[in-house]
């Protein structure tokens, strides 16, 4: 009895390990290459694609004479990247879309024409313009980095972000501001969005020591908070590196105590503050529940330092614990760090972001790098535009076209790939996809489904 077991046993296995794919994955061993499949797939995933309604996870929607857009400035004779110059054609695409453009260019005339006839949907449309723009494009919502939310945009559709960089500069800053054009542009921004904070809260007073301003700060946050906001922002990058040291309260109340009333702090001083009041942001975003975007890539303006907005230095905050129930959002990714970034994503509280890239870089580009995010961590990539009004022509509802016509091109090109080398399956590929236009960041800031 017990021989003729084993005679039956060892033949099924025979026949099992015979028998093709038998003992193979359901899907079959992941492969080196793609196949000749790849062009049907993407097709078949695009169409697919084009249906999922997108979550925008960063942008700055509104018009151009606008100036709480952004709580910065970049010089217009700055350069810009090829995509976004006015002889970049594959903006005629959004033209033709979202305003019948009947033009084959972008002349001063033809321009003008865009300009007027968007003025002439503002004035029929009112307050839900800019919602009539994401009906047309797919976006069910879209996040507005913004220094404040104007009556245009509604609040269904669109959540609000709030800048909180100025909180680092209360000390006088002409040693910073001499350190480039673009320094001497915007600190003072920052300086007067700080001073125009504590006129509404103490008469127009700085706070008499550390612990007073600490919580002048906090009660901006939670107003805001309570008005609507649902993350906070730093721009940090553009001022200085990302590395934050962990100087003591005691040193911080020092610092404060000596220049509150005047005197300008040398470049320790500033520093040494500017890192103790960071970590206090982080904080208290973590108490309040509001996830922190923080830009982590190439900026705009001809005197951004790369080192400065080089995503790890920011891996000392990342990785510490005690900011474990901080959600973090590095927005764009890290780009043109972006390999390292999605390393970062290992920590369960920390999500990178795709904006910027979109209206940067082609879609060739931009799918290599979404195929590395979707292969290492695709459960912590979103969506973002990086929209922003660029003129009263091209605005913000171009930079919406072109990053999402980007985005889902990439998108489906990268997916297609995968799963023509076996690596995932169509719906696993859709899964993914759902997840990085919409359902990743909904679950971070929200859904209005």
């Amino acid at each position: 009895m017990r021989r003729r077991f084993w005679v039956l046993y060892v033949a099924a296995l025979a026949v099992f390990l015979l028998t093709p794919c038998a003992f193979e994955p359901a899907y079959g061993q992941a492969q080196p290459l793609p196949g000749p499949d790849v062009p049907a797939i993407y097709q078949r995933l695009l169409a697919q694609i084009d249906n999922i309604s997108v979550f925008d996870n960063h942008g700055h929607p509104g018009f151009s004479n606008d100036p709480d857009v952004d709580a910065m400035q970049i010089s217009a004779d700055s350069s810009a990247p090829f995509r976004l110059r006015d002889d970049n054609d594959e903006m005629l695409g959004a033209a033709r879309k979202l305003f019948d453009y009947p033009y084959s260019d972008f002349s001063p005339a033809h321009l003008k024409w865009l300009a007027d006839r968007k003025t002439e949907e503002q004035k029929k449309l009112g307050n839900g313009y800019f919602s009539h723009i994401l009906d047309q494009l797919g976006i069910e919502t879209a996040v507005a980095n913004r220094v404040s939310m104007p009556a245009y945009l509604d609040p269904a559709r669109f959540r609000w972000v709030y800048f909180v960089d100025y909180f680092l500069f209360p000390f006088d800053s002409q040693r910073l501001e001499a350190r480039d054009p673009d320094q001497k542009l915007n600190v003072p921004l920052e300086r007067k969005l700080l001073a125009g904070a504590v006129s509404q809260k103490s008469a127009g007073q700085m706070p008499s020591d550390l612990h007073s301003y600490l919580k002048f700060i906090t009660g901006v946050v939670q107003e805001n908070k309570a008005a609507g906001c649902v993350g906070i922002k730093f721009e940090i990058a553009y001022f200085r590196s990302l590395h934050f040291d962990d100087p003591p309260e005691e040193r911080a109340a020092a610092i404060y105590a000596k220049y509150r009333s005047g005197g300008e702090p040398d470049h320790a001083d500033y520093r040494d503050f500017q890192d103790f009041i960071f970590r206090y942001l982080l904080r208290e975003a973590g108490r309040l529940h509001l996830p922190v975007q923080i830009h982590t890539a190439v900026g705009g303006g001809d005197y951004f330092r790369l080192q400065d907005g080089n995503v790890l230095g920011l891996e000392n905050v990342l990785r510490d614990p005690r900011y474990e129930n901080v959600t973090f959002d590095l927005l764009h990714g890290g780009f043109p760090y972006d390999r390292e970034a999605i390393w970062l994503a290992a920590r369960k509280n920390v999500y990178l972001d795709s904006s910027l890239m979109g209206i940067f870089v082609y879609p060739d580009a931009f799918h290599r790098i979404l195929r590395q995010w979707l292969e290492t961590f695709p459960d912590k990539i979103v969506f973002g535009s990086d929209a922003f009004p660029l003129s009263a022509a091209i605005g913000v509802e171009e930079g919406y076209w072109l990053a999402l016509e980007s985005a889902r091109t990439a998108l489906a090109a990268a997916l297609a790939e995968m799963v023509s080398e076996h690596e995932i399956s169509e719906k696993k590929a859709l899964e993914m996809a759902h997840a990085y236009l919409h359902d990743t960041a909904a679950k971070l800031y929200g859904s209005s489904k």
